[in-house]
């Protein structure tokens, strides 16, 4: 059954389930989930997530998984990029 999420926090709007890219910061390291279930609110975009969801992506990261692969990310300083 899918779980049922309240109306967003952020903007009051209505909330439905999907699948969707998640990046997750751990340790100083990002990872990337891809087809993550969540919550989003239909408009502003913000994700919820459940207890059980979060729990398994730390466990992924903290038993060093095996990805589904790899990508190189770029990194940008706002001072520079903003000047730009």
């Amino acid at each position: 059954m899918a779980h049922v999420f309240a109306a967003c926090s952020m903007c009051g709007g209505e909330v439905v389930p999907k699948q969707i890219r998640h990046t997750y910061h751990w340790d100083s390291r990002l990872f990337v989930f891809e087809d993550v279930p969540a919550g989003v609110c239909v408009q502003c975009n913000e994700a919820y997530f459940t207890a059980e969801t979060v729990k398994t992506m730390e466990k992924t990261v903290l038993n060093k998984i095996r990805p589904r692969h790899t990508m190189r990310v770029p990194v940008y300083g706002y001072a520079e990029t903003a000047m730009a």
